[in-house]
């Protein structure tokens, strides 16, 4: 009797076993898994534990497609058109002798110039971030959306200190996309590109924060890029780059590139959504920025000039030129002083004496710090209004 229920015992948990290793190879969600919920919560991004698409069984994160899903039909295509006189580059266009024969044809004649980019929807009034130079000059704009709508759009207004531009559609039911927080991310971030690179249609890349508060690039006047080697190609100027819960970090703007075509090699700039949300606000409100100024031509203080000069210091921003009759010449400001503070904060190089003076507000007084000699001085100058930049038109 003893030897038969041992039998059955033994049969029994026999075939326990075989259940638990075929529903463990086939069906392992079934399997009730104690103290590891918490470990892998831990190491998720802060959305990926609530969407169990983000998920394998072990907790690994396999998809971005939620973060995608959220942000891609606020991220539109851009198609400009503008019309480029050929006469001013055709070397025989004042030709006297070609105008006799020919007339006025030569300078009559005219062609339509194309360009491609991307932008964000972030309101539902229908404003749309990008970049400056997608729309720059441009005598048409076409905006595609997503879901296959297509309209022409009108210039808001336009920042080409930063390369952000604010243009503006009328249509109803307009996706938008949410805002990050810039200043939160970090250096290994996971991001995610949406642009349109050339011309191929709308298109998702992955990378990671490479890097943060990039400049002295010589990009754009005012510099403060997020570097990522997501793969941006030429059309995803003006798109978006995303967080892992699909919203707005910054607006990817420029590439480091070595060929011809422009193509990818990981390193993408994309300006901060911090930078970008100011820049929109006061062009809605003004139609402008607004920036301080005070007139002088700032130059990088380097270890040479430091031994050459028997400079007392190798920090701040030293002042080559001063505008006659500027804000600064009227406050006292030399050319050779050493520019070390604005209102107490300290000024490490040009970058930080730009971005200083450009957010103070024109009318106000300031205090400036400067080393004159073996002197350090505080020069009272009252903030002037930043002239906007002239457009290049040599690329017509």
């Amino acid at each position: 009797m003893l030897r038969k229920l041992w039998l059955i015992f033994a049969q029994a948990s026999t075939i326990a076993v075989a259940m638990v290793f075929v529903v463990g190879t086939l069906r392992p969600e079934w399997l009730p898994i104690h103290g590891t919920d918490k470990a892998h919560a831990a190491l998720l991004p802060r959305d990926a534990s609530r969407d169990a698409s983000y998920l394998a069984h072990d907790g690994a994160v396999v998809s971005y497609a939620d973060a995608a899903r959220r942000a891609m039909p606020a991220v539109v295509n851009i198609n400009t058109s503008k019309e480029i006189n050929l006469a001013k580059n055709n070397p025989f266009g004042n030709d006297p002798l070609f105008k006799r024969f020919f007339g006025d044809q030569i300078g009559s004649q005219k062609e339509q110039i194309a360009s491609l980019g991307s932008g964000v929807i972030v309101s539902p009034q229908g404003y749309i971030l990008t970049n400056n130079h997608v729309i720059e000059q441009a005598d048409d704009i076409e905006v595609a959306l997503s879901d296959g709508r297509k309209v022409n759009a009108k210039t808001v207004g336009a920042d080409p200190e930063t390369d952000l531009a604010v243009i503006k559609i009328n249509l109803d039911n307009l996706p938008t996309i949410s805002f990050g927080h810039s200043e939160e991310t970090q250096v290994g971030d996971v991001v995610l590109a949406i642009g349109n690179p050339f011309a191929v249609g709308q298109t998702v890349t992955m990378g990671i924060v490479s890097a943060l508060g990039r400049n002295h690039l010589g990009i754009n006047t005012f510099e403060n890029f997020i570097q990522t080697d997501a793969a941006i190609n030429p059309g995803n100027s003006g798109g978006a780059l995303v967080d892992t819960q699909g919203r707005l970090i910054g607006i990817n703007t420029a590439i480091y590139s070595n060929n011809a075509a422009g193509g990818s090699l990981g390193i993408g700039f994309a300006i901060p959504v911090s930078t970008a949300r100011q820049v929109m606000d006061e062009i809605v409100a003004t139609g402008q920025v607004v920036r301080g100024y005070i007139g002088v031509e700032p130059q990088e203080i380097t270890p040479e000039m430091v031994e050459a000069l028997h400079l007392p210091r190798s920090t701040g921003a030293m002042i080559a030129g001063v505008m006659r009759n500027g804000p600064a010449d009227r406050g006292g400001l030399k050319p050779g002083d050493i520019l070390v503070g604005v209102n107490q904060q300290p000024v490490k190089d040009t970058t930080t004496m730009l971005n200083d003076i450009a957010q103070l507000k024109p009318g106000d007084s300031a205090k400036l710090s400067v080393v004159r000699g073996t002197q350090q001085l505080t020069l009272d100058v009252k903030i002037g209004k930043r002239p906007p930049q002239k457009p290049d038109t040599d690329n017509n």
